[in-house]
C-alpha cells in the first residue's frame, strides 16, 4: 500500500492564523486544496503529520511505501515525475528544506516516534519548477496560476454543461466550465483574462459580472449585481455580493453585501457585515507589511496590494473599515467606527475603540449557532481545537497582561 504523507514544518507558523485550524496542506489555493492536488496528481491516498491538537481530525495512515511530502508544496508535472522514480531513503531538497522523501513503513514509524532514522540520500532540486506557499500573501499572489492549473485538471476529458441563453459570454467558450446542477441567468462572464469554473449546485444571480480567472465551488452563491474580478476563489457554501477583487474565501464564509474586498484571504465560517470595506493599497503606494507570528512583528511582503488575512470564525460588523494588510485571528469579532489595529489576535472582541477577550464559551456558542444554520454540527473535536487555539493565542492579547 502506498501513502502520501503531507507534513507541516516551521512554515506552518508563518501561515498563522490560517493554520491554527488546519494543516498547511489543507489550505485552498486555486480551485483545490493542496491535499486534493496531490491526490489527483499521484493517485494515492493522503494523510497528515501536523500539530498534536489537529491530529484526530486530520488523520494519518502509514503504508509500506510512503511519500513524505512538504505540505506547503504544490505538485507540478516535473516534480511528480521525479517522485515516481524515487527509491527508498531518497530525499529531494530545496536549499536546506526537505521537499519530499520516500520512506518504508519502519522508517516512517521511527520518524513519527521522533526516533533517529537511517541516513537519507539527498538531491537538490532547485531547478525543478513547482509552486510553494510560504506566507499568507503567497496565497493571493499564486492563486491565479494555481486556479488555471486546477481548471485544466478538473475539465480534462469532461464536457461542461451548456450555458443558458440569457447569459453573455465574452471570450473563449472552452475557458468556461459549468458543473451539473449549477444555475445562472442574466450574467456576464468574461473568460478573456482567464477561465471560469462553476461548481455543482452553485448559483450566480442575475446582473452579476465575473471576469476570470474565477472558481465558484459547490453550493456557493453570487448575489445579484456582484462584481467579481479574478483571480478569485469562492469556496463551497460561500455567499458573495458587492465587489471582490483577487481574493480567496474558504468554505461557508460570507461577504454577501455591498462593500469592497480585495487581495484577501478569508478562512472558514467568516462573515463580513454589510458595508465592510477592506483597503488593499496604501495611500503612499508603499510595500505592504503583514503581521508575522513567529517574528512577533510586521514584516515586508513584497506586495503593493494586500487586504485582510482572516482566521476561521472571524466576523466584522456593519460598516467596518479595515486597513491595508490587516491580520485577524480565529473567533474574533470586529465592530464599530474607525480603523482598528492592523493585527487583531484570536478571541478579540471590539474595534478601534479597544478590545477585550471574547471568552471561549461565548465564541463556541456563536460558532455552534452559525454552523447549525448550515446544518453542520460543532463537534467535540471542533471544540477541542478552538479551545487549544484560545490557549495558544493568549500571548498576543496584550490587554490581558495589563490587568
Amino acid at each position: 500500500m502506498t501513502q502520501v504523507i503531507l507534513f507541516d514544518n516551521e512554515t506552518r507558523d508563518h501561515l498563522l492564523p490560517l493554520t491554527y485550524t488546519r494543516p498547511v496542506a489543507d489550505l485552498r489555493v486555486g480551485i483545490l486544496t493542496i491535499r486534493e492536488k496531490w491526490e489527483r496528481a499521484l493517485g494515492f491516498p493522503t494523510g497528515f503529520i501536523t500539530q498534536d491538537y489537529l491530529a484526530q481530525r486530520f488523520s494519518l495512515e502509514v503504508g509500506d511505501e510512503n511519500f513524505f511530502i512538504n505540505g506547503s508544496v504544490l505538485p507540478s508535472d516535473k516534480l511528480c515525475a521525479l517522485i515516481r522514480q524515487m527509491d527508498f531513503n531518497e530525499a529531494y531538497l530545496q536549499g536546506d528544506e526537505l521537499i519530499v522523501a520516500k520512506l518504508d513503513r519502519k522508517q516512517l514509524q521511527k520518524l513519527i516516534n521522533d526516533e533517529e532514522i537511517d541516513e537519507l540520500k539527498g538531491h537538490d532540486i532547485e531547478d525543478t519548477p513547482f509552486l510553494k506557499i510560504n506566507r499568507p500573501s503567497d496565497l493571493v499572489r499564486l492563486n491565479g496560476e494555481a486556479l488555471r492549473e486546477d481548471f485544466q485538471v478538473l475539465k480534462a476529458g469532461r464536457r461542461s454543461m451548456p450555458l443558458p441563453a440569457s447569459n453573455r459570454l465574452i471570450g473563449p467558450a472552452d475557458q468556461l466550465f459549468i458543473e451539473p446542477g449549477a444555475t445562472l441567468e442574466g450574467v456576464s462572464l468574461n473568460t478573456t483574462t482567464g477561465p471560469i469554473y462553476i461548481g455543482r449546485q452553485a448559483e450566480i444571480m442575475e446582473g452579476s459580472m465575473l471576469r476570470g480567472p474565477i472558481a465558484l465551488l459547490d453550493h456557493a452563491v453570487v448575489r445579484m449585481g456582484a462584481r467579481i474580478y479574478g483571480p478569485t476563489t469562492i469556496g463551497p457554501q460561500c455567499k458573495v455580493g458587492g465587489e471582490v477583487v483577487q481574493s480567496i474565501l474558504w468554505g461557508h464564509s460570507n461577504k454577501a453585501h455591498d462593500g469592497f474586498l480585495g487581495h484577501s484571504v478569508l478562512g472558514e465560517w467568516c462573515n463580513l457585515g454589510s458595508g465592510t470595506e477592506v483597503s488593499n493599497l496604501k495611500n503612499s503606494y508603499e510595500e505592504v507589511k503583514l503581521w508575522n507570528y513567529p517574528a512577533g512583528r510586521f514584516l515586508p511582503t513584497g506586495e503593493q496590494f494586500l487586504g485582510v488575512i482572516m482566521g476561521d470564525h472571524a466576523k466584522t460588523g456593519v460598516n467596518v473599515t479595515l486597513n491595508t494588510g490587516t491580520v485577524i485571528g480565529v473567533a474574533t469579532q470586529v465592530f464599530g467606527p474607525g480603523f482598528p489595529r492592523n493585527f487583531i489576535p484570536s478571541y478579540a472582541f471590539g474595534g478601534a475603540h479597544g478590545f477585550q477577550t471574547f471568552m471561549p464559551e461565548k465564541a463556541l456558542a456563536t460558532a455552534a449557532r452559525v454552523m447549525d444554520r448550515r446544518q453542520v454540527t460543532l463537534t467535540i473535536e471542533d471544540r477541542i481545537i478552538l479551545l487549544r487555539i484560545f490557549e495558544d493565542s493568549a500571548k498576543f492579547r496584550n490587554w490581558e497582561k495589563k490587568k
